[in-house]
């Protein structure tokens, strides 16, 4: 990296990396920054999962940058305009249309609405199943 195009080390550090946390199958989670080459970190519980993720991300820029070495920008997520079509029967149109009148909103906010309920009821029942699975394995007798 050229010296004359790198920015001063706190402007990398103000950067937010995005970073994920899994399960390890031995116990405790893993850290990974996935824009940060080999930035990684394993804790055993999930309460120190943001001072580590904090401390890991602030090595790894720090010695990147000491070394001379290129640190990547944060990725950027995907643009979304908030906006797309879909074709549906005319029953439900006028369905959907006579619901959102009875509740004294737009067309728009009352899809929007039931879009946004739906959205929660899945990741709720994602997440109940992930609970079950974990239950179900704790409670199978070890031999």
């Amino acid at each position: 990296m050229e010296t004359a195009t790198r920015q001063p080390l706190q402007e990398y550090l103000n950067l937010t990396y995005p970073f994920h946390v899994d399960a390890d199958v031995d116990g405790g989670y893993v850290i990974v920054f996935p824009d940060l080459p080999g930035c990684m970190t394993q804790v055993d519980s999930l309460d120190q999962v943001g001072l580590m993720a904090e401390e890991i991300r602030t090595l790894w820029i720090e010695t990147a940058y000491a070394q001379g070495l290129e640190i990547p920008l944060p990725a950027q997520p995907h643009e979304f305009s908030g906006k797309f079509n879909v074709r549906i029967p005319r029953s439900l149109h006028r369905i959907l249309v006579e619901s959102a009148e009875q509740d004294g909103v737009s067309l728009n906010q009352y899809i929007v609405g039931l879009l946004a309920r739906h959205d929660a009821q899945a990741r709720m029942q994602h997440r109940i199943q992930e609970l079950e699975t974990r239950l179900a394995a704790i409670q199978q007798p070890t031999s």
